[in-house]
């Protein structure tokens, strides 16, 4: 009798990209981009220094959007709650749950974010190094028509974690 083999994935941490998002020096790594692990989910790493804004509110319609702290303390907004997530902790949010995400001042936060159904999320992460990179940053209005081509609505007027 024979079973079915499917082909395991590895992606050692030495071969994955990583990039800075900000001028903050926050990063995040690929660990598993969705079209490398069969577009299931994705999975990525992130570190974000003390009172740092993380990411505004926002929300995406194609997928979900989970955050597992692994060290530090993550502030996430989700719709009208806040809270304080710290190592161990995982927060969840549904396709179309405006969220968002920041430091406070006596904490980073190094975290997993993963993403259901792997969406193609890595183009998001490095047009938002491109911006840091810039010498002149980008306007609101330029990250705001990149983001709506990676499924991010972003909500400027929302009050904000």
């Amino acid at each position: 009798m024979s079973f079915p083999e499917p082909t395991a994935v590895r992606r050692p941490a030495g071969a994955t990209e990583h990039v800075v998002t900000s001028r903050t020096g926050s990063w995040t790594r690929f660990a598993a981009p969705g079209d490398a692990v069969g577009g299931g989910f994705g999975l990525f790493e992130s570190w974000i220094p003390p009172d740092s804004p993380g990411a505004m509110p926002h929300y995406h319609s194609g997928f979900s959007e989970s955050f597992y702290v692994i060290e530090g303390l993550l502030r996430i907004m989700t719709g009208t709650d806040r809270t304080d997530a710290g190592p161990g902790d995982l927060v969840h949010v549904p396709p179309g749950g405006v969220h968002a995400f920041r430091t406070g001042p006596d904490s980073d936060a190094r975290f997993l974010i993963l993403f259901v159904p792997g969406a193609p999320r890595e183009r998001y992460f490095r047009g938002l190094a491109e911006f840091a990179a810039r010498a002149q940053p980008p306007t609101a209005e330029e990250v705001d028509a990149f983001a709506l081509t990676c499924d991010q609505v972003n909500l400027r007027d929302h009050p904000g974690p």
